[in-house]
């Protein structure tokens, strides 16, 4: 199983976890406690048979007593609403994410030339997924986001009905993990949901794909760079990813020309009409792509190819997969896009958007980081600013909206 498509299935059905947790909680912080020590004195014989160490077990949950508020707030109220495609990737491919990444190639280059001669794979790409996944790294270093794996796996297997199975699952590897020592149970950290380390692995993909690259007996996604860029690129090879080939192409349509759906030879698109945004050839016209338009015909067009399909190995989503091809592509150096997104407004810079959020906080507006993303928080307040200066109000973080507040 890919490292994020099972984890998907945590923040795809929400809507009756509230419900759920309520029926399955019993009522009480010190009746939930309880149950929930039985709940993990009951599991132990299920580890145990699926080769677990007792041994291990008890140390692992020594000093766990209950279950993990965080986690479950998390679990009720992860957004359902599908965000526009100007939104998810402005909020990941921006000249922040970019710059840090060239940065990040420029400082782990010696190994990002033996990841990519081992494996095959583009370092580019590597460092995209490693932005998507923990901003290279930062997230890690968040005691309000990194939660104890264990904690957080018992804590979704035994509250949470519709996450339970995956849960128990995850929970049985992420032990397992402990047991082989490539990492403790005081640092064995990760999301909410049990995704693990630099890159984001769920602890059955760790143990289907980790690497240790650095050499020093570990395979330490959660402190070793090396280790976590090659467990990335060791995904992306085992799925089928095809050394030299690039992951699609941004394209122009001819005007008015309906297209069958379904793959065809990039030859065969540019008899059709359809060539390249940048005005230069394609690689290799014999590679077989797929038509995608994910804002419509008005939008940027691609052309997608095999590796675009192993990326979504990763996520199983097209707009991550292009999300990733496309900064690829920026910290490669080779551009952004040609014809940008349908954005129904002037676009800021990520340090706008950061000074934005800070001009929010002084009106009492907004009270989240200054991280120049442009989550709930933030469109939120930019609501209610809008609302009290007799604007628009649309959320978006505009360029409009920034000059109201600069004068206020």
């Amino acid at each position: 199983m890919s490292v994020r498509n099972a984890a998907k299935r945590f923040t795809s059905v929400m809507t009756a976890a509230g419900l759920s947790l309520a029926l399955l909680m019993p009522a009480g912080p010190a009746f939930a406690d309880a149950g929930f020590r039985q709940w993990v004195a009951g599991f132990r014989a299920a580890a145990v048979q699926s080769g677990v160490s007792g041994a291990l077990y008890d140390q692992a949950f020594k000093n766990i007593s209950d279950p993990d508020p965080v986690v479950l707030e998390k679990a009720r109220t992860q957004p359902e609403f599908t965000a526009p495609a100007w939104d998810y990737f402005d909020n990941r491919v921006h000249d922040q994410s970019v710059a840090v990444g060239q940065q990040m190639a420029r400082k782990w280059k010696p190994w990002l030339d033996r990841i990519e001669a081992r494996f095959g794979v583009d370092r580019y790409v590597l460092l995209a997924i490693w932005s998507m996944e923990s901003n290279y790294g930062e997230i890690l270093k968040r005691d309000d986001v990194m939660r104890n794996v264990v904690r957080s796996l018992a804590t979704l297997a035994y509250a949470d009905q519709r996450r339970a199975k995956f849960a128990r699952t995850q929970l049985i590897a992420a032990l397992k993990i402990l047991q082989t020592g490539d990492i403790d149970e005081s640092h064995l950290s990760g999301s909410w949901a049990g995704a693990m380390g630099h890159t984001q692995f769920i602890p059955t993909s760790y143990q289907a794909y980790a690497v240790d690259m650095d050499g020093n007996g570990k395979r330490d996604i959660w402190n070793s760079i090396p280790d976590a860029l090659a467990t990335a690129a060791n995904l992306l090879k085992k799925n089928g990813w095809q050394a030299g080939k690039t992951w699609g192409y941004e394209v122009r349509l001819p005007d008015g020309k309906k297209f069958p759906s379904g793959s065809k030879s990039l030859s065969q698109w540019q008899a059709l009409g359809v060539v390249r945004a940048s005005g230069k050839p394609f690689k290799s016209g014999a590679d077989k792509a797929t038509l995608k338009v994910p804002d419509g015909r008005g939008g940027p067009a691609f052309l997608m190819i095999k590796n675009f399909s192993v990326i979504k190995r990763y996520n199983n989503a097209d707009k991550y997969a292009l999300a990733v091809g496309l900064l690829a592509d920026e910290i490669a150096g080779y551009g952004g896009l040609v014809q940008d997104w349908k954005r129904p407004f002037t676009k800021l810079s990520f340090e706008e958007r950061q000074e934005l959020q800070k001009r929010l906080s002084e009106h009492g507006l907004y009270d989240g980081k200054f991280d120049g993303k442009i989550g709930d928080g933030s469109k939120t307040a930019i609501l209610a600013f809008q609302a009290k200066a007799g604007l628009t109000q649309d959320g978006y973080p505009s360029m409009e909206v920034l000059n109201w507040l600069r004068k206020k």
